[in-house]
């Protein structure tokens, strides 16, 4: 499931030059190579707080406005970056991900969740939970990616 929805969202990115990986083409602040770089993040970090628990991913509720800045800047394409770049960024977090399911020992092995106020304190998420998530939030942004490619040129991840 997880590997369909990276597929859509990738999909949405065919053909395209670096300009209009970046372009915004709704109201919203998201482009198709910020929503990429996005999606890899979260799953980088995902993948990790399954193996070390949640201090890979710190605590939410004590970042800064300059924090805050810097984790909006995983949504958009920054000077310098390329869609090849962003893209071949996320095939390696992909098989990194993949290489690690193979390889769990349990997926019921369950970590505390971070500090963040979206999180019920002092809960727990298994790695299956964690998987779960991932592709969630993957389909959800590739549901995002056809909708601004759409808005871009007419072009649809499907139909």
């Amino acid at each position: 499931m997880l590997a369909k929805h990276r597929h859509f969202l990738r999909f949405t990115t065919r053909d395209l030059t670096d300009e209009q990986a970046g372009l915004r083409t709704t109201a919203s602040e998201l482009c198709l190579g910020g929503l990429i770089k996005h999606v890899a993040a979260v799953e980088r970090n995902w993948a990790e707080f399954i193996v070390k628990g949640p201090s890979v991913m710190g605590d939410f509720t004590a970042m800064t406005e300059a924090d805050w800045a810097r984790r909006a800047d995983e949504f958009r394409m920054l000077p310098g970056e390329t869609l090849a770049g962003v893209l071949a960024d996320y095939a390696e977090v992909a098989r990194r991900t993949d290489e690690l399911v193979v390889t769990l020992p349990d997926l019921d092995a369950t970590q505390p969740l971070p500090k963040a106020p979206w999180f019920e304190a002092d809960s727990e998420w298994s790695a299956r939970r964690v998987l779960m998530h991932v592709i969630a939030e993957t389909a959800q942004h590739a549901g995002h990616a056809d909708i601004i490619r759409e808005s871009m040129d007419g072009a649809k991840s499907m139909g």
